[in-house]
């Protein structure tokens, strides 16, 4: 027989959730139990899958804010259907992709260049000349996916570009 409800306990076993992580997300508006005359949390089943959810996307580097603002989006009353998945799957991917991107980025140059050049004095002459990268802003620009052309010399080597 398929119980319609899920007490926190059975929830927890499913997802391989601690309770108190159960909790937090609870008030984190990530999933809304339904309280009992005895004031006990049942979950729907369908919460199985936002948590699963939500812990797909803190391993793939969504922050909490994030997985919050994509789950808000499935609709109240109703489980969500294959193509509300679909939806926040079309927008998680250009967030992903660039994520790949800055780490495949980060892979080509951890052995010489954290992206900045700051590691070498002599590099850093030729990639960031009077450190003019630092204009941008804070981090490692080149790693961000700034070039050195976007500072305005144009003969200086790209990080992005080097083998």
């Amino acid at each position: 027989m398929t119980q319609t409800t899920l007490t926190i306990g059975e929830l927890a076993r499913r997802t391989g959730l601690s309770v108190s992580a159960i909790r937090f997300y609870e008030e984190r508006g990530l999933v809304s139990p339904i309280r009992t005359g005895g004031n006990q949390r049942r979950f729907l089943r369908s919460d199985i899958r936002r948590l699963s959810f939500a812990l797909i996307a803190q391993r793939l580097g969504l922050t909490l804010t994030e997985i919050e603002a994509e789950l808000a989006t499935l609709p109240d009353g109703r489980v969500p259907t294959q193509a509300d998945w679909t939806r926040i799957s079309r927008r998680m991917r250009k967030a992903l992709d660039a994520r790949i991107a800055m780490l495949e980025r980060t892979r080509d140059l951890l052995d010489g260049c954290i992206g900045c050049g700051c590691l070498s004095l002599q590099r850093c002459a030729l990639y960031n000349p009077g450190d003019r990268a630092a204009g941008a802003g804070t981090g490692p620009r080149f790693l961000m996916g700034d070039r050195a052309e976007d500072f305005g010399d144009q003969a200086a080597p790209t990080l992005n570009n080097r083998t």
